[in-house]
Order: structure tokens, then sequence, then C-alpha cells
């Protein structure tokens, strides 16, 4: 299963599951010596051929005796018992992803020497999904004002409804909401390691699972024996630096599709001057003029637009891009930016506790914005970026998690992945981390494009398999050649799921 994003509009519908319960007696005590925190495994509802159950966790870790949820787990046992090293734990990012979904599909993902070897285990971790799921009333979710505030009485306003959204989901989702920040995940996991009476772990994480990977490695990093973090995080960040390398890396995006058109016969604009026709297309949203093909009473806007395409380019879905680009400009395209109502809402609830990204007034909101669209003139600034950024305001300043440089000293050598041309996860930030962790890393660069790096070539494979399978790291420096990605169907695309982000219609750090 290789996750595409629908790019051009659509939500996936979470699946509902049925699981099994137990407890955990005790978050640091071994299940081996007291025979507790045993997980009651059951055919999963979905897919019969692998298991489901669940753990009873505390909410807060710092009062273990408190009120408890139940995460939710997967697991794909490895095909060959006979040559089995252990387990992985996947995640697959967001904020908001379901490691029991990647579990369920994780065949079609990883290969068959990877499978044959690990128990592959998929978590929804607290809040998401199967997990307690973060909950909010769908009418506060849809009365969200203007993220781009014009003055500071806009900026109030943006300010009194995340605080209202955060009480609703807050009342409506219990103290889980509190205690969903990425500190917490990693107790978590641990106690699941415990819980399958493993001494040591295999995981990976792709994207937003980067940052739980890291925060692992330096709370339990002798309890790891392999660590992959695709598509990575930088959890040392500002304000001010998450929004400029947030802009800086959709802009490259950006300019890599113009690129693509301008070397490829058939991108729907090949020929013309891209970034005209599409700087064009957003003004004409911005005079109200292009009416949603399905719905000619709704204007589409150029953040609908540029969202779209910021999708778009975790794939990169490029030949797409371009024939929407153009069937939108002749009021011909058939897909639509209706986003259906969801009740799910677990990315501030995650991202406004593991950032303390929080800007205090319009002045400083203008300012932040207009050095977005300094450095990314035709996407306007991160579609990303900016509604994580939008979401924090009005929130507390103090949060759990709060950004810090990496300090891992007890791991393995872990290895990293990240594409130089990604439109989520700047290749900036995975330089950056491996910089604050160059004793405990090693950097694999995919010379080419998109959200995710594993399942690009046989380079990104075969070195990630060996280092897993043989713990050998590729060697400092290490670059995989790009692959020209190729055309998906409508089809194929509306087969996929959109993963979580701020919203619907905006992915979030997920592949």
């Amino acid at each position: 299963m290789r996750p595409i994003i629908r790019a051009l509009g659509g939500v996936a519908t979470a699946l509902a599951l049925v699981v099994g319960t137990t407890s955990l007696a005790s978050a640091e005590t071994e299940p081996a010596a007291q025979g507790a925190g045993k997980i009651d495994w059951q055919p999963c509802p979905e897919l019969a051929e692998v298991e489901c159950g669940t753990l009873s966790l505390p909410i807060d870790w710092a009062n273990p005796r408190g009120e408890r949820f139940d995460l939710a787990v997967a697991r794909r046992k490895a095909t060959d018992p006979a040559k089995r090293i252990g387990v992985m734990v996947l995640n697959p990012g967001g904020p908001g992803g379901s490691g029991v979904n990647f579990a369920l599909g994780a065949d079609g993902y990883f290969s068959p020497e990877v499978q044959q070897r690990f128990d592959l285990i998929g978590f929804d971790p607290r809040g998401v999904a199967r997990s307690q799921p973060v909950q909010c009333s769908v009418d506060v979710l849809s009365a969200q004002p203007s993220i781009y505030p014009t003055d500071q009485r806009g900026f109030d306003a943006l300010a009194a409804y995340n605080r209202e959204l955060a009480a609703d989901c807050r009342k409506h989702s219990g103290p889980i909401y509190d205690h969903a920040d990425t500190g917490a995940v990693v107790k978590d996991i641990d106690a699941l390691r415990k819980a399958l009476g493993e001494s040591k772990i295999n995981y990976y994480g792709l994207s937003y699972g980067t940052l739980i990977g890291q925060q692992y490695a330096e709370e339990f990093g002798r309890n790891i024996r392999a660590m992959v973090i695709d598509s990575n995080m930088d959890h040392s960040l500002g304000t001010w630096r998450f929004n400029e390398t947030e802009a800086e890396t959709a802009e490259d995006s950006f300019r890599e599709f113009v690129k693509w058109c301008d070397r490829t016969e058939s991108c729907a604009l090949h020929g013309q001057d891209v970034a005209k026709v599409w700087d064009d297309l957003l003004a004409r949203a911005d005079r109200g003029e292009i009416a949603d093909p399905l719905d000619p009473d709704r204007k589409v806007t150029a953040d609908d637009i540029i969202g779209a395409a910021f999708g778009a380019f975790y794939g990169p879905q490029w030949q797409e891009l371009s024939d929407f680009v153009v069937e939108l400009g002749a009021g011909t395209s058939v897909k639509s930016f209706a986003a259906e109502e969801t009740a799910r809402n677990p990315f501030p609830a995650v991202f406004c506790q593991d950032w303390a990204i929080r800007v205090q007034d319009h002045r400083q909101f203008s300012a932040l914005v207009d050095r977005a669209n300094q450095l990314a003139p035709h996407m306007r600034g991160s579609s990303l970026g900016h509604r994580a950024m939008a979401g924090c305001v009005g929130l507390p300043e103090q949060v759990n998690n709060p950004q810090h440089r990496l300090r891992i000293k007890h791991a393995p050598k872990i290895l990293m992945l990240n594409a130089l041309h990604d439109p989520a996860t700047g290749y900036e930030w995975a330089a950056n981390a491996h910089r604050q962790s160059r004793d405990t890393t090693v950097l694999l660069t995919y010379e080419g494009w998109g959200h995710g790096v594993y399942d690009r070539s046989d380079c990104t494979r075969g070195a990630t398999d060996d280092y897993l399978l043989n713990l050998k790291t590729p060697r400092p420096g290490a670059r995989c050649a790009a692959v020209e990605p190729a055309p998906q169907s409508v089809a194929s695309l509306d087969a996929k799921p959109v993963p979580a982000g701020p919203t619907p219609a905006i992915p979030g750090w997920l592949k």
C-alpha cells in the first residue's frame, strides 16, 4: 500500500474497528516478570489475516493510576517465523494518521523480505482514529473565521475561535485532549514494547512519525534495535524559522513542477509560461471569477487551488495537476472543492502541544505572512505550515512537549531518509536534524520529489532493507538518484486516502 494523496479534493472515511481489550498494570513493570499487559489478539474485522487488540494505558503518564484509554493495535505476523528478527512498530504520520490502517495495508508497502522477518505492529496514537479520538462539534469546526486576518480585530476573533474550539473538543473528547502530545505517545510505545514481551523494538516512522521516532530514541534509545525515520521533522525550530522553511519547501516543489512541464510534452501546460498561467488563475480566483464546476453557487478561492497543488506535490502528481489547472481555468474541472464535514480533529490537539508556536498579535502575524509570501510568491507560503500556525493562535503558550534540539545519546545508528524536493518536510529539516544527531544518525538523500522515500526506487528500498535486516547503514552522504514519477489515473487517485491534516482539504505531514 503506497498511500497517494487525492490532491484535488475529497476525504477518506475512517474505518470503524471493534477490538479486544486488555490492561497494563504498570508501564514501568515488564510483563514478562509480572504476567500482565498481554494483548488479547483477535482477527481484525477488516482483514482476518491481521490481528487486532487494545492496550489500556494512562491518559496522563504523570498520574498512572488515573483515567485510562484503550490504545488500538494491529499485528501482521512475520511470514517466515523461523527467520523472524522481531517486531517493527509503524507510524504513518499526520498527526492524525492511523497506524492500524498502515499495518492492514503493509503487505503492499514493505518488501517481501521485510515482511518475512518482522511482525509489523501498527497503532493508532492516543487521540487518533480508534484510540479515543479527539472529537469536536461539526458546528464549531465549520464556524472558523478567516485564517488570514487583516487587522487586530480579525486576529482576536481567530484567537477567540481557537479557544472556543479547544474547549469544545475537550468537552467531547475528555482529558485525552490535553494529553495527545508526542511526549506521551513515546511512553505509550514503550508500554507497547513491554506488552509485546520485547526487549528491543524496530521502528519505521513516516513524516510526523519521525518526530515520534526521534523522541523515542531520546528517551528510550537503549530499547531500539533499528529505526528508520522517513521524511523528517525538525523539532528545534521557532515560529519564524518554521514559517520560513515551510514556505521555502512549498515554493521549491512548485518550481520543480514548472521544470517538469517545461521538459515534458504530456504536461497540459507544456510550451506555456506555467508560472504566469498559475498566477493568472489565482488572480481570477481572488476576483471571484472561478466557480466550483460541481457547485456553481460556490466560488473557488486561491487558497483552494493552492491547497490542491500542495497535495499534488506529495506524489508528485504533476500530470494530474497540469490537467486540473487547465480544466479549472476553462471551467470544466470535474473535481469539487467542497470538503466533507468531520467531527474528528486530532491535528491541533497534537501539533499545538508539540510546538510552542504562538503569534502574539496581528502585527507579528502580518509580518510572518509577508515573509512567507516573499519566499513563496507562487504558493503564497505553505498551506500546511500556515494553517498549523494559525490553528495555535490564542492558545496557552505553555505546551507539554516544546521544541528542543535533538539529544540522542544511547541509541544505535538510526537511518534517516528524505527527498530533496519534499513539499511538507523540507530537506533542510532532515539536514538540520541530522546535524543535531550526527553521532547516532545516517542521512540517505533521495534526489527526487514528493513526500516519503522508502518505496521510491530500488535504491531507496534496498538501502533501507539492508539496514533493517542486517543493520548495515549507508555510507555517510549516500544518495539515491531521482526517478521520474509516472502519471496517476483519476480512478487511482479516488481510491487513495487523504491524510490527516489541519483541514480535510489540506494533507498533513503524512505520505
